[in-house]
Parts: C-alpha cells; structure tokens; sequence
C-alpha cells in the first residue's frame, strides 16, 4: 500500500509539472514546424483577439490539398501557442448544398476566387471547388490570406509542395498588414514620361498595404532645385516605372544626391521603343528602334550597362492573335520570342521559390567591374539571342517556325541587384546645380536595375486596371507582382518577410497511380497475412504442445 500511495502522489505531481511546464519539440528534419523569429515578433505584437477563419474545409478534398489543409492547421497551431490571441476557425463554405451557387457568388466577389481541382481516388477522376483562402480580422480590420502558391505548369503534388513552403511567409505578411503601421515612404518618380498610374495601378495597390506612396514630380528640379533635392530625401525609396524621355544632367544629379545619402531606387527601363500594341494595326508590324534616357553614364558609373538591344528567346511567353475573320475568328496562342519568361538560379531571398517573371521587348544587361556588389536577379533561359536595332518587328513571324539554331547557349541578364557604397556619376565633375551637402561617395544603399519597364505594367481593359502579371488570353498568371514586391521589400530593408520564403520544406506525397493500380494486392495482403501468420502460429503451437505433452 505504501509504494502504490507513493506512486499515486509521483503521478499527480508529474501530472501537475506537465501542466506548469510546457514545451513543444520539432524534431522535424526540415524544422518545418519552428517559427522563424520574423514570424514571432509579428505575432507578439498582436494584443487582442486575432480570428483567422480559413476555408480549407470539405469532404471530398484531394490528398494533396488534405495534406495542405494539415500542414496550415499545424503552423496555426504554432502561432496559437506562441500567442494566445491567435484564434483560428476550419470553414467548410459549401456544406450547405441549397446555397452553394450563391456561396460561390459571394465569395468570388469579395475576393475569394474559388480553386477548381481535379481529384484522382480509386483511379477515378472527378472535378472539386475548394476556396484556398484565409481571412484574418484584428481590431475591426480584415486581410485575405492566400493558401495556394500558383506555379506556371505545376501539377497538384507541386502546388501543394510551393504553397506549404510559402504558408508561414502568407500568415505573417496578413498578420504584419493587421498589426504593424506603415513607416517608409515611396516616390513614384514623374515628368520623364513614365507610366500612367493606371497602368501601374494594381502594383501600386499592394504596395499601400506596407508603405506611404507619393507621385513626384522630378521634372520641377529646373524651377526649384533645392526644394526638390530636400523633398525627394525625405523619401526611402524612388521608382521609376518605364520613363519615355530623356533625363537632364538636373534631374540625374538630383538622384544621384539621393543614392548618395543612403536612398534606395528601383528602375525599369527601356533602351528600346518598341510596343506590343503597336502590332496591334492593319500592317501588323512597326520598326524598334533605340531610345536615349540620357541615363547610360549613369548606370555605368554605378556598374551596369542597358543595351540598345533586343532579347529573343523560344522560353518566352505566347502573344494571342485572332486567326481567321468575322465570326470564324478564334483565339490562339502562338509563339512569341520577344516576351522572355525569367528567373534566377541562385536562391536570392527577393528570387527564391518565385513563378516565372514575363518581359516584353527586354534589354540585355552587361554587370561592369568596380566595387559595388552585383547579384543578377532575372536572366533568361540558357538559350537566346540579342537582335540590334532599329529592326523591323512583325506579327509574321508567328507563321515561321523557331529555329532552335539561330539562339546561342547563353543567358542574357534581365534584372540586377547593385549593393555597397556607391560612387557618384558626379564625382569629379562639374556639378550642374548648386545643392547642400554634396558627397562623391555614398553610405551603404541598394538599387536594382531592370531591362524593362512592361515588368511592372499591368493590362487596362474598359478602363480598370487588371491584376499585374495576369494573362487574361491564357489564364496564367506570372511572377512579376511578386517579384517587385519583395524587390521592394529588400530595398528598404524590410527582410524579414521575404526571408521566411527561403526557408525549404520537404513535402512527400503518395503516388495516387499507384495506389489505384496495387491497392487490392496491398489489401490482401494486409488482410490475408495476418490470417495466414495467425493460422501457422495456430498449427505450430498445437504441434508443439501435443509433442511436449505426448513424452
């Protein structure tokens, strides 16, 4: 009796230490289920009851999304317990069958597009609409959060295995939006006839979400230059999205000054004119020409060089072209050389795990040697060529097959990442205005350079803008928002987020082929081994004791 009191009392206090003490181990290879401490800080800064309802819920999933339904409730699970303000509810939207219709109505309408799966179960095929989305409500105000990570040509194995690596980033960019106040500011450079806001629009959109936008008018800096140099410095970053004319030596140094003092720019340029709506008439064709910005001493003072040239690559996105006339005219996607598809081999946090980025008339970059430090961000595949100009482009060429022969192996670099201290174009040179504190050599900044301004134009269709990077004719959507986001992020040092996306996770499926092909063999045997092992075990036992028993 002693030693059974003793015992009763060793459970209740294990019992209670159990309880005091908590600790959750990830004992996972990948340590999929460890937080990172971006993640962390994010969430320990919610205060109040967060509610996350997410509608990965349903009878009739797929495996693979099961398994994404899992993984999401698991790192939910993670963030609960790392703050108990975070609340999270599995919303199944189309139990009720009455109103699925109206269901389906309401949630595309509020942004929640519905996700049509084909689902493979005892060799069978049948069609599912689920909604990979997640709302999450703080303090009056709701973010959606996207579940799926689309990739161009991946099966449901890889979406799934791409949107479990990108959950964690998906749930601490919703919570950052929810809990975390805008801080940094951003100029969207105008007046050298760049881009109209409609047509950066979407872009622009999402960065409202993180960032304070302001247009700004470089072009004032002849009337006003020291008014303009201090109001641009107030800025942490400037934008130039697809400028049409010329920079003067005002402006240039004015920029210039800005990188200087710690400033960072992202700017997507042209050398080439050249427009794919231009194709648009009744000679389907129009001459690229090269277009001078006045910004090649510039950049090449910083270490890059924009060629007046041409990339052309069979790895490229289709051009849609109306083929035949009046009401036999259909749609169909030919081949297109002058839209390059691009993305970077190296794991980059602003390019890891990122769909490919589309490109319109883009321009070779050449990297040049001097101290600045120099990731390339965007090339395009291993084969391709440079066209010179000016050069006749015509829809024609959709009728002529690509001959692989005419593309050298060799990649062409499309996207730069120039980091360290910079040298001013400026430096030993007359100075074109008179402005306060000038420097010839900066603070640590950043800057990236990209060979095409189409990168960050979005389509207008009835006067509003379409998401950036949506084809419309295909259905496909491309990388490009992504991208110039987390170029964006990088830029003003906001790494944290983009840093989550580098992390790998390892995601292993079942061979659902497979399974239908050997499933009866594997129930047999799970059925019938145990009988027969039993049956021998049976006879052997009875053998052996009728044996001892019979001495």
């Amino acid at each position: 009796m002693k030693h059974i009191g003793g015992l009763i009392i060793a459970l209740i206090v294990i019992n209670i230490a159990s309880n005091a003490i908590y600790k959750r181990f990830d004992v996972t290879k990948d340590q999929r289920y460890t937080l990172s401490n971006t993640a962390k800080d994010i969430v320990n800064e919610v205060s109040s009851p967060l509610i996350i309802d997410i509608f990965l819920k349903g009878e009739d999933f797929p495996s693979e999304f099961r398994r994404l339904q899992s993984e999401t409730r698991q790192l939910l699970e993670e963030f609960s317990n790392e703050n108990d303000n975070i609340i999270f509810n599995f919303i199944n939207p189309l139990e009720n069958e009455a109103s699925r219709e109206q269901t389906i109505q309401m949630m595309t309408q509020r942004g929640l597009t519905p996700m049509q799966l084909e689902v493979k179960e005892n060799g069978k095929a049948t069609q599912e609409v689920i909604f990979p989305w997640a709302l999450a409500s703080y303090n009056e105000q709701t973010v959606i959060i996207p579940l799926v990570k689309n990739k161009i040509g991946a099966s449901q194995q890889e979406l799934v295995s791409n949107s479990v690596q990108h959950l964690e980033y998906a749930f601490a960019d919703g919570f950052k939006k929810l809990v975390t106040p805008k801080a940094k500011k951003i100029a969207i450079l105008k007046g050298n006839g760049q881009l109209e806001d409609k047509y950066i629009a979407d872009f622009l959109t999402k960065l409202r979400e993180y960032y304070f936008l302001a247009p700004f008018p470089l072009d004032s800096v002849a009337q006003k230059p020291k008014e303009v140099a201090k109001a641009l410095n107030t800025f942490d970053l400037v934008i130039s999205a697809k400028p049409t004319k010329a920079f003067s030596d005002e402006e240039k140094f004015v920029l210039d000054q800005f990188t200087m003092q710690g400033g960072k720019s992202l700017w997507l340029v042209d050398a080439v004119a050249m427009e794919k709506d231009s194709l648009y008439n009744d000679a389907g064709k129009n001459y690229a020409v090269s277009r001078d910005l006045g910004l090649t001493d510039f950049f090449f003072n910083y270490g890059v060089r924009i060629n007046p040239l041409m990339v052309a690559t069979p790895y490229s996105a289709p051009i849609t072209l109306a083929i035949g006339g009046g009401s036999n005219s259909q749609f169909q996607h030919l081949q297109w050389p002058y839209s390059p598809l691009a993305n970077s081999e190296n794991t980059h946090p602003i390019t890891n795990n990122l769909n490919l980025v589309r490109f319109d008339f883009a321009n070779p970059i050449d990297t040049l040697k001097n101290k600045t430090k120099k990731t390339i961000l965007l090339e395009t595949a291993p084969i391709s060529r440079v066209e010179g100009t000016p050069r006749e482009i015509s829809l024609e060429l959709v009728t002529k097959p690509i001959d692989p022969a005419t593309f050298k192996n060799e990649k062409q670099n499309l996207g730069v990442l120039l980091e360290g201290e910079f040298k001013s174009a400026f430096a030993n040179l007359i100075k074109p205005l008179n402005l306060d504190n000038v420097v010839d050599k900066s603070v640590n900044s950043k800057m990236i350079v990209i060979a095409d301004g189409d990168v960050i134009k979005n389509d207008v269709v009835r006067n509003r803008p379409q998401e950036l990077g949506f084809d419309r004719w295909t259905g496909k959507l491309y990388g490009n928002k992504e991208f110039l986001l987390n170029a964006v992020n990088y830029l003003l040092d906001d790494n944290g987020l983009i840093n989550i996306r580098s992390k790998e996770i390892e995601v292993a499926f079942l061979n659902q082929e497979k399974i239908a092909k050997e499933k009866t063999f594997w129930q047999l045997l799970n059925v019938g081994l145990p009988i027969v092992l039993l049956t021998i075990f049976g006879f052997a036992f009875n053998y052996f004791r009728k044996r001892k028993y019979a001495r």
